[in-house]
């Protein structure tokens, strides 16, 4: 009768971690499908064998935190977020979203190896609500439009630092930084940078006052907006 039940626990969290997972992998995220499966899954075996496998090796009255080791899955769990973080390069910071999904499967495995389908189960819709349903309603009440800027300079000192304190001063939201080397010299080292951001802009504030300011910084050669 056990066997059965192990069974259905890790079914029940193959389930549950494959539908966070497949929304993951509908928008093409680093991890789809089968990690969050796969985490989800081994959360829940760990679970059922820290509550049942040792019990044959233990006599009634030898002391048993059954807790232990599912507590370590909390902390493992880190190293997956990391890399689905750190898997983007070139200054683009990504894979938040998806790196705290990894973690909340974790838990959901647990849960489930633990037979708390119910919580289980409201994990996972609420999840998945919050990842379909959460970006319409922020672009509806709370969203600004993100535009991309694209700003070449040359690679001197104190560019960069006079780029952002211009965007500073018209209190423009700079959400995401990209840098790449731009044009050579005849050496082959890059005399620009290219800079590529996504910016919110502030009320009252058009494309032009940000042209307009980022004109006046010594170096700056072009730049390029779209709205």
């Amino acid at each position: 009768m056990e066997a059965w039940l192990f069974i259905e626990r890790l079914l029940v969290a193959a389930v549950l971690g494959g539908l966070i997972g497949w929304e993951r992998g509908q928008r093409h995220k680093q991890a789809g499908l089968k990690t969050h499966l796969f985490v989800a899954v081994g959360s829940a075996l760990i679970t059922v064998t820290s509550i049942y496998g040792f019990r044959s090796y233990m006599s009634p009255d030898t002391p048993y935190d059954p807790t232990r080791i599912p507590a370590q899955i909390v902390s493992g769990i880190g190293f997956l977020g990391a890399g689905a973080i750190l898997r983007r390069s070139d200054w683009t910071v990504q894979g938040l979203t998806t790196a705290a999904t990894l973690w909340v499967v974790a838990a959901i495995g647990i849960a489930a190896g633990s037979g708390f389908y119910l919580p289980a189960a409201a994990a996972t819709a609420i999840v998945l609500a919050s990842s379909l349903f959460l970006p319409r309603v922020e672009d509806r009440f709370f969203g600004k439009k993100a535009h991309a800027l694209t700003i070449v300079v040359e690679d001197r000192p104190g560019r960069l630092g006079a780029i952002t304190a211009a965007l500073g001063a018209l209190q423009v939201d700079i959400v995401q930084a990209n840098l790449r080397p731009g044009e050579e010299d005849p050496d082959g080292r890059p005399e620009d940078v290219v800079v590529e951001l996504a910016v919110v802009l502030p009320p009252r504030r058009t494309p032009l006052d940000v042209v307009a300011a980022l004109k006046g910084i010594a170096g700056v050669r072009s730049i390029d907006w779209e709205p």
